[in-house]
């Protein structure tokens, strides 16, 4: 029997990408072309590879089995029919993260990942908007959120500390009790899980007078505002970290109350692990998730 080659580089397409739709865009065909070769797969195998599920597709048993045992090989072929014609075989990773995320953590390490994997081509999209991985062309997301999104593969990045910080010329390190706090004007990112008024019942504040406020939507644009000398953030120590290792914020209560929250989340279909750069990836950020607390331990943060 003649082997079905195309129709094999078809299946191993879409069950990577978990669409038929997604699938035929990345080949440069239509849905019914990808569909005929995955039926002429199954019929030469007697077996069925693949079944609806809503509108993506998922793997029956003989589906992942196949799968599991020639992905190793379709991605040597890819290697090798680059390097012979002579190019650099790139793979793109398209990653979708909080702009603040995107802008204070993400990006000052991202070339260690580059460096680690010069094939890489990566697209970091820095958006609060959930990911429709139905619809677009994302691999993994770094979420904000509380972590239930049933039916994906969901793993906290890491546990953040949320203190009170302000510029060095706002006010001095630990010159403050926590009920002095409500006299200054407090700088708010209105889509932070880890609000003030939390912050002033655990710390067994009240206050009678109503707060001075300045509001951002975005935890980034709190942070630069502190650092600016507005007022006084409550902010992550994991968004902030440049900004309390090089002086510019700096906590100034002494003894404030520790509120600890995981916000943000590795989120993408269960599919997508088993392609090798979203594998590359996990490790990569794993490993700098790993040093960040480490070096939170040694700070005693």
């Amino acid at each position: 029997m003649q082997l079905p080659i195309k129709a094999i580089l078809v299946f191993h397409v879409t069950a990577r990408a978990g669409s038929i739709s997604r699938a035929a865009e990345e080949l440069g065909v239509t849905p019914s072309a990808v569909s005929q070769q995955i039926q002429l797969l199954e019929s030469q195998f007697g077996v069925t590879l693949l079944t609806k599920a809503g509108r993506s597709i998922a793997l029956t048993e003989a589906g992942e089995r196949y799968f599991s045992m020639i992905s190793d090989q379709i991605e040597r072929i890819e290697e090798a029919t680059a390097t012979i014609r002579g190019f650099r075989s790139v793979t793109t990773l398209t990653i979708r993260a909080t702009p603040t995320l995107s802008n204070k953590w993400l990006l000052p390490r991202l070339g260690r990942l580059l460096d680690r994997h010069p094939d890489l081509e990566v697209r970091l999209d820095g958006t609060n908007e959930p990911t429709d991985f139905n619809q677009e062309m994302v691999d993994l997301e770094l979420r904000h959120g509380n972590g239930r999104w049933p039916g994906l593969f969901v793993e906290g990045l890491a546990e953040e500390r949320f203190l009170p910080v302000c510029a060095p010329s706002y006010a001095d390190p630990a010159s403050l009790d926590a009920e002095d706090i409500p006299t200054h004007r407090l700088i708010h990112s209105v889509k932070s899980q880890a609000q003030w008024g939390r912050w002033f019942q655990l710390a067994e504040v009240t206050s009678e007078s109503r707060w001075r406020r300045v509001l951002f939507d975005r935890s980034h644009m709190a942070i630069d505002a502190a650092v600016r000398g507005m007022g006084i953030a409550l902010e992550s120590t994991l968004m902030m970290q440049d900004e309390l290792e090089n002086g510019q914020l700096i906590c100034p209560v002494r003894d404030p109350p520790d509120l600890r929250i995981t916000t943000q989340w590795i989120v993408c279909p269960r599919d997508h692990l088993r392609q090798k750069k979203v594998r590359q990836f996990l490790e990569w950020l794993r490993d700098e998730r790993d040093a960040w607390q480490a070096l939170q331990r040694v700070n005693g943060a």
